[in-house]
């Protein structure tokens, strides 16, 4: 499809970076008509930056991967940026990330190349205010279905945010921080040296939110996704079985938002009877006839036919977000309690530092 403008303005795409698409929490009810759920890969990335601007958890923000956008700011908008760390820069100076950031009308932001993980979000206040389909304004590329035309962005693209063309108006304590860091960075602004002078007035807060969520990564054997045998778990055999829980695997370039495909070790399955086609979830490790386990990520099927040897816990999947082609992966076999255990930890965490960010008041 062609470039799709509108009359509000929030942020024009210069560049269109590899893949930058607008994404919410997905698309929830629709599995069962074969329309996948989609939404952020890294949904606590999402969340978090959502929080960080006001928002509700579930606004749509853009999702960013391995190679970001370059964008003009058409309006002034409190804005954050979470997840991966892709050198981010408005005018020229370093974007700090995880915090609220004020920046003016006339600002660029630039995005490079992944340094640290593969996929960053950025939420502006009031979220962006493409049209809902089905419920959500994430971006199916393969259906064409939701986001900006069904498509990833393109240059010329211009992006409504806040309170135009159905975004929400900004929080009170959003509006707040932006008129006190508005302020902050029109003092710095008026105080800068000359020649090392700051273009325009942009301010971040002081403070950060942590990003608990990527413990189990980068580590020495890697990125640590824990998972629980998945249904088809006995037909492998014991030396695939033991085999996945010890070898380290590599992600292949050939992995995208359907599914992490990794390379390593042969997973081989003794049972050679055809599977009739079944439903299947973000998390699931299924496993091709040639051996190669594939986890399936954000954009997956709703139903296929081989074999699952495991489930990754729901906890992890952030880190999972984060792999990029040639990142080692390792897992750890854990059980059902312990994977709910660990989710019901991480939304409490969620819940603490939500109470934390509402009670910062600038």
């Amino acid at each position: 499809m062609g470039i799709q403008t509108v009359s509000a303005h929030g942020m024009k795409v210069v560049k269109a970076g590899l893949l930058t698409t607008v994404q919410d929490l997905g698309r929830i009810g629709y599995r069962s008509s074969g329309i996948s759920t989609g939404g952020a890969m890294d949904r606590y990335a999402l969340r978090m930056a959502n929080l960080l601007v006001g928002n509700e958890e579930g606004a749509a923000g853009l999702e960013i991967t391995l190679v970001g956008p370059e964008l003009e700011v058409e309006t002034d908008l409190l804005i954050a940026v979470c997840g991966a760390y892709l050198e981010p820069t408005i005018d020229g100076e370093e974007l700090p990330m995880w915090r609220p950031v004020f920046v003016p009308r006339g600002a660029v932001l630039r995005f490079g190349g992944a340094i640290s993980g593969c996929r960053a979000y950025i939420a502006a206040a009031g979220g962006f205010g493409v049209p809902r389909e089905l419920g959500s304004r994430s971006t199916d590329v393969r259906a064409a279905l939701g986001g900006l035309a069904g498509r990833r962005l393109a240059a010329g693209d211009a992006l409504p945010c806040g309170a135009g063309q159905g975004a929400a108006a900004p929080f009170q304590w959003a509006a707040a921080w932006a008129t006190a860091l508005s302020r902050q960075g029109k003092a710095a602004a008026a105080t800068a040296p000359e020649a090392a002078g700051r273009r325009l007035p942009w301010a971040a807060a002081p403070w950060f939110a942590p990003p608990g969520a990527y413990g189990g990564g980068d580590g020495e054997d890697g990125i640590v996704l824990r998972a629980m045998p998945g249904s088809e778990y006995g037909q492998f055999s014991e030396a695939a079985r033991e085999a996945l829980f010890r070898e380290r695997y590599a992600v292949a370039p050939a992995s995208d938002r359907m599914g992490c495909r990794l390379t390593g070790t042969p997973l081989i399955r003794q049972s050679r009877a055809e599977l009739l086609s079944h439903g299947v979830t973000p998390g699931a490790v299924q496993v091709p006839p040639g051996g190669g386990p594939i986890i399936l990520a954000a954009d997956c099927q709703t139903t296929g036919g081989y074999p699952k040897i495991a489930h990754v816990a729901t906890v992890d999947m952030p880190l999972l977000a984060q792999a990029k082609p040639g990142d080692a992966i390792r897992f750890q076999l854990v059980t059902l309690d312990e994977a709910q255990r660990l989710d019901r930890r991480r939304e409490l965490d969620i819940r603490y530092l939500v109470a934390a960010i509402r009670s910062r008041q600038p």
